[in-house]
């Protein structure tokens, strides 16, 4: 539902429907994602994927190997904390409750209003069964629910971009084709795992166009013989470990390595 809404952010599938426009509303407030700040950062993020110097606003930071270790401790301690795996664990509180909202809405309070308005009405529904229907369905059905789901959003967002064989240019050679087919995965999932993430895996493919609807996605890299070549990755336990030990770019050796190289 997460994807369908994604798509429908970018004006890819009911497209001036009113109806759809008040469905996904209150979708996104639901999923904390207030739409100010998701269009914002996630427009930025297409329009700047794989660039080695812009803000990292809606994608993970990305250092050289260079600029890392001359930046100083407190620097490089939340460079390494934005991309440790722990942050993508706990990701419901802190990259959705206080990156999307929190953060958001002191930044720009007028701007960003809808973001208090979500939190206002996430907690108040988590107070709510609380107190009405016990901990225990508080937990299973709210709490657990989002905190899953949010950490398996984060770790895939992460994975589109972050994998071995992943490029990223100077900003001066960067290429909005070159950051889709270069820098975006091709996760490769079962059937059961594209229908429950939308086709989301095909995310090369999603960066090239993000006009072609998620149930296309398939049928484009079928038809395009050049959207076979991506870089793949999977849900494998080693393919996870193997991306997750990416931390900075390595000009030298032009791909992403561990700070142990």
């Amino acid at each position: 539902m997460f994807i369908i809404f994604h798509d429908f952010q970018h004006h890819t599938i009911l497209n001036k429907s009113f109806s759809a426009n008040i469905l996904f509303t209150i979708f996104g407030a639901y999923m904390i994602t207030p739409p100010s700040i998701w269009k914002r950062s996630h427009n930025h993020h297409h329009n700047n994927n794989a660039k080695l110097y812009s803000a990292s606003i809606g994608s993970y930071p990305i250092m050289t190997k260079q600029k890392f270790y001359a930046s100083n401790k407190k620097e490089q301690k939340i460079y390494l904390a934005i991309r440790n795996p722990l942050n993508m664990f706990f990701s419901y509180f802190t990259m959705f409750i206080f990156g999307m909202c929190v953060r958001s809405f002191l930044s720009s309070k007028k701007r960003h209003w809808d973001s208090a308005v979500v939190l206002l009405i996430h907690f108040s529904i988590a107070i709510f069964l609380w107190v009405h229907f016990g901990w225990q369905i508080w937990f299973f059905v709210f709490f657990l629910p989002f905190f899953l789901s949010h950490m398996l959003g984060a770790y895939l967002f992460y994975a589109q971009h972050n994998f071995p064989g992943a490029k990223y240019r100077p900003n001066t050679e960067w290429s909005y084709a070159a950051a889709a087919l270069e820098s975006s995965s091709y996760m490769k999932m079962g059937k059961l795992w594209q229908w429950f993430t939308a086709n989301i895996g095909y995310h090369h493919i999603h960066h090239l166009n993000c006009k072609i609807p998620f149930y296309r996605l398939p049928e484009a890299m079928q038809q395009i013989p050049a959207l076979q070549k991506a870089t793949v990755t999977t849900l494998h336990p080693k393919d996870i470990i193997a991306c997750l030990r990416l931390k900075v770019w390595d000009p030298e050796l032009n791909a992403m390595v561990s700070l142990k190289i």
